[in-house]
């Protein structure tokens, strides 16, 4: 390939991202927004965030709670967030035992709670696993949000509230899957500082049996590993 079809190639896919980015502008800013702000409702108050992707979008998704575990911008307390996928051990015992289809779903029901959030994320929409993680999902009680690629799709008919990047071609759908991450981190954040009622300043309720007699030191802590 010569040097100047190589460049078209460039221009192309840049071209490509902006065309995408410029549909996204319109449809989804409100959503993150508002998704944003749920996040900062569930997490500090004890909630979780659950994610999942196959491939680039496994990456995507463990970004993702990368950033909240850890930071994305400004310093700020860490906050329950699993990629699914990473969880290396429990997703080849349970690809063997169960099947590839399983292997999210059935995490899914091991840690999630009603009220928790479940983000999948996926180029195609039509991952099985991630269509039968939503369903379980769904019937305990979570929350279940989706960034696909070009809609409808079988996945953003399965959850909650998607996400869906008008693109035809996979690079251009992580490309914007990873600002649709950002977005996200950066409105999580904003609305913990704009809603301080909803800091880690307020009192967990404590998840699992030991109720209300609690003590404070046991509330904080998360699940036992």
């Amino acid at each position: 390939m010569s040097d100047h079809h190589a460049l078209e190639d460039a221009h192309r896919h840049c071209q490509s991202l902006q065309d995408a980015l410029d549909g996204f502008r319109r449809t989804g800013l409100d959503r993150l927004s508002r998704w944003g702000r749920e996040l900062a409702a569930v997490l500090p108050a004890g909630g979780r965030l659950l994610a999942a992707g196959n491939g680039g979008s496994a990456a995507q998704a463990q970004h993702l709670t990368a950033e909240l575990v850890g930071r994305y911008q400004q310093d700020r307390p860490a906050y329950s967030a699993i990629a699914l996928h990473a969880e290396s051990s429990s997703v080849t015992a349970i690809g063997n035992d169960y099947g590839f289809d399983h292997v999210f779903a059935r995490q899914v029901a091991a840690h999630g709670r009603p009220g928790d959030v479940l983000v999948l994320l996926s180029t195609s929409g039509r991952s099985r696993n991630l269509i039968s993680a939503a369903d379980t999902a769904r019937a305990a009680g979570l929350r279940v949000w989706a960034l696909t690629g070009q809609g409808p799709n079988p996945l953003a008919e399965a959850v909650h509230e998607a996400l869906c990047i008008d693109a035809p071609r996979t690079a251009t759908v992580q490309e914007a899957h990873l600002v649709a991450v950002h977005l996200l981190c950066e409105e999580f954040d904003t609305a913990l500082a704009t809603h301080p009622a909803t800091s880690p300043k307020v009192a967990r309720a404590p998840r699992g049996p030991a109720g209300p007699r609690a003590s404070a030191a046991a509330a904080a802590r998360r699940r036992p590993e």
